[in-house]
């Protein structure tokens, strides 16, 4: 059977992010099809999509690279979903679904229960999931795609420091989540705003060894590093 190229993609994405492959590393087709038990088709096709999200860099006689980001393109990032994340909660208070509301809910409250136990290990991930139905609720496929690649290249650029009061955090989503029930729009784009602001400055660039983010344009390293 033959393994879909989006199911390709997700996974050197997810290795990309996790930093499985330094920033400046080679990515060989060869190498990539081995490692998944696939072939070079949807490897190639993968790489091409990875390009295009910003993940992968092709040059001339050097092949696919793992991109290696500026500090001043992750600070774009952070200030494009400042922008990005109220506009697609204003079009979730006008176009959600009842489905969207009882998914929003429920993990309003598992978050909200997770929080007051300090079961912090979980919050990451909630928070993860109900970014994404948030998104999804917008009613706008490109708006929620869009949301998505950012938050796998925030991910990948950055640490995040979880907040010193989760249970303040999970309330600011209930109230996100109340103002679209509502349909107030503006209410939940003023909300998103502000919490989007005050996540952002909990975010710390990654420079650990070999997968750092720098600090000016160079030619991307070609010197293959460990698979």
């Amino acid at each position: 059977m033959r393994i879909p190229a989006h199911a390709v993609c997700t996974a050197i994405r997810d290795d990309i992010v996790s930093g499985v492959f330094a920033r400046g590393s080679r990515l060989t087709e060869e190498v990539l099809a081995r490692r998944y038990g696939v072939s070079r088709v949807p490897v190639r096709e993968a790489l091409r999509t990875l390009e295009s999200e910003g993940f992968v860099l092709t040059r001339r006689h050097a092949g696919a690279c793992v991109a290696e980001p500026t500090e001043q393109e992750a600070a774009d990032l952070l200030e494009m979903r400042l922008l990005l994340e109220p506009m697609g909660a204003a079009r979730a208070a006008q176009r959600r679904t009842e489905a969207h509301l009882k998914v929003l809910r429920g993990l309003v409250r598992l978050g909200q229960e997770r929080a007051r136990r300090g079961q912090g290990e979980d919050l990451r991930s909630l928070g993860g999931w109900f970014h994404e139905t948030l998104a999804q609720a917008s009613g706008s496929p490109p708006l929620t795609a869009l949301l998505t690649q950012l938050r796998h290249k925030i991910a990948w650029m950055y640490a995040v420091e979880q907040p010193v009061r989760p249970v303040d955090s999970w309330a600011e989503h209930g109230a996100i989540v109340d103002a679209v029930a509502r349909g107030d729009a503006e209410r939940a784009r003023a909300l998103t705003a502000l919490h989007a602001e005050r996540v952002s400055a909990a975010h710390r660039l990654r420079r650990s060894e070999g997968n750092r983010v720098r600090t000016s344009q160079h030619a991307v390293n070609t010197v293959g590093g460990s698979h």
